[in-house]
């Protein structure tokens, strides 16, 4: 039954998830893709508009996935899912152990998890990039297993201009630009671009 697999699939990626929203979205990406419920391409637009509205993105994520998947107690039970393992750890932490931080096991096993939380977002945005912009496909048909590029030259220019922006502002305002109004551009070239 799809609402047991949704609570169960997403409960399983709030639990082993480390480093919040973009940690878990390797995760959410290899199940949602292995248990065909998404495309690469519908994985990745849900991401936009996961991120573009507010709240976590994470919780965004799960709510949109169930939905898609299960109408609004999908939505409901994925959502569930992938908050209920958080909520328990932090109550038993500030239930049990007030000052976590002070033992040196706790800070070295934080020490450790850290690059790897790095080298997960990084893959996942590598992963991510490589179809979006570079056009890159594993070819499916080819037995031979070969791959193939080409570069969605629209995505490569829209992307190429806000990176321009981001340091353009960077440099000259000495902060960052908001990601409102980096999305809301994004938004009106893509209809710019793509209509």
């Amino acid at each position: 039954m799809i609402y047991i697999k949704l609570f169960l699939n997403f409960f399983m990626i709030g639990a082993l998830s480390f480093g919040g929203g973009y940690g878990m979205i390797s995760l959410v990406r290899d199940t949602v893709l292995s248990n065909g419920w998404l495309t690469e391409s519908e994985f990745l637009n849900f991401i936009a508009v996961s991120e573009s509205t507010p709240g976590s993105i994470a919780v965004n994520m799960a709510t949109f996935i169930g939905s898609s998947q299960g109408g609004i107690l999908g939505a409901f039970l994925a959502t569930l899912g992938v908050v209920l393992p958080s909520f328990f750890i932090i109550l038993l932490i500030a239930a049990v152990l007030k000052n976590l931080m002070q033992y040196a096991s706790v800070n070295a096993f934080l020490s450790g998890i850290r690059p790897c939380v790095v080298a997960m977002i990084l893959a996942t945005a590598v992963r991510m990039a490589l179809p979006s912009l570079a056009g890159y496909t594993k070819q499916a048909s080819d037995q031979t297993g070969t791959s193939a590029f080409h570069p969605d030259l629209r995505s490569v220019c829209v992307f190429m201009i806000l990176i321009a922006i981001h340091f353009l502002y960077k440099k000259f305002q000495k902060r960052n630009p908001s990601p409102i109004l980096m999305i809301l551009l994004s938004a009106g070239l893509g209809i710019l671009l793509w209509n």
